[in-house]
């Protein structure tokens, strides 16, 4: 599918739907065009040889898929590499949204594979306010790459929910689903920042000036995108190292209970040893044993056994064992 929003000074922006004559209309004078392809088919793909004439190393990068964030000069235009990320859930994790960028003097293209709901408010400012078109192609760039960077702080929302929930389970009563949520949301945070680190280093590029298709009043607009980048990375950093301290806080905690059950255990096991020691004696087999035939041996040796247990929770208790 493909959409077209062309302006021509003084008649506005207009909605081409479909394959049109793009070569006729990148020539026309005072004017600009932002030609958007989701999911496009062979086709549609062969405008971009066709039509705008695209280094064919670029477009087998739009054919694969999912290359490295990147940003290539190819003289008369910029192909640029860049991902948008939405977090899924714990279970499916982020989902990531590849989106090329061809940007020439008076057209900007972008191809991607994913109906991603951020184009559909693009369209529907692209149609209502021509200053998104009418500052030139390079400003364009801006405005869709910083949407896609914008995005980054609903999928951040939804860690920071995710990580306080993870502190409050650790907090109160831990389990093994605990943990796992711990290392799952690490992997996606991590995921995240490798995204971001790339995008960080292109952005930084385009924000110094020297580029023939960007204007350097452009520049500083791409400066605040780097600079909205470094914050996200942070702020990944940030719910990285509150995972990585609930996971040690969570082993602190089995590793307590742990020492509380031997600590139990321990006890009770010292507590029956003098009595068992009491009963084998008396246990034995011999025909003469004081107080073997006296009525009052037995209760004697039960009070004994008592005696030795009661006095050991006292020494237990005095050296705060208990």
């Amino acid at each position: 599918m493909i959409k077209s929003f062309f302006y021509q000074t003084g008649e506005g922006v207009k909605l081409i739907e479909g394959i049109a004559d793009f070569d006729r209309l990148m020539a026309t004078p005072e004017s600009f065009i932002w030609v958007d392809m989701c999911k496009p088919d062979d086709k549609e793909l062969f405008i971009l040889t066709h039509d705008f004439r695209f280094h064919p190393l670029a477009i087998e990068d739009v054919i694969s898929e999912r290359p490295r964030t990147k940003i290539d000069d190819y003289d008369k235009y910029l192909f640029l590499v860049f991902q948008a990320a939405d977090y899924i859930g714990r279970q499916h994790g982020l989902k990531v949204t590849e989106v090329d960028f061809f940007l020439s003097k008076n057209s900007l293209v972008t191809v991607h594979y994913d109906e991603h709901r951020l184009f559909d408010h693009l369209y529907y400012r692209a149609e209502r306010d021509e200053r998104l078109i009418s500052r030139g192609a390079d400003f364009l760039l801006h405005t869709v790459i910083d949407a896609l960077v914008d995005n980054y702080n609903s999928t951040l929302d939804i860690f920071e929910y995710e990580v306080d929930r993870v502190e409050d389970d650790v907090l109160s009563e831990p389990s093994e689903e605990t943990v796992k949520s711990i290392f799952t949301l690490r992997r996606d945070i991590v995921q995240l920042k490798r995204l971001v680190l790339p995008q960080k280093e292109v952005i930084g590029r385009l924000s110094h000036p020297g580029w023939d298709l960007v204007s350097d009043k452009a520049t500083v607009y791409f400066a605040d995108i780097h600079d909205h980048l470094i914050s996200i990375n942070d702020l990944a950093d940030s719910h990285r190292e509150i995972l990585n301290s609930s996971l040690e806080l969570y082993y602190s905690s089995v590793h307590t209970k742990t020492n509380e059950i031997i600590k139990f255990l321990t006890i009770f096991t010292g507590l029956f040893i003098p009595p068992t020691f009491i009963v084998g004696v008396w246990g034995m087999n011999f025909e003469f044993m004081p107080e073997l035939h006296e009525p009052w041996g037995y209760w004697a040796a039960l009070g004994f056994i008592a005696a030795v247990i009661s006095g050991l929770l006292i020494f237990f208790r005095k050296k705060k064992w208990l």
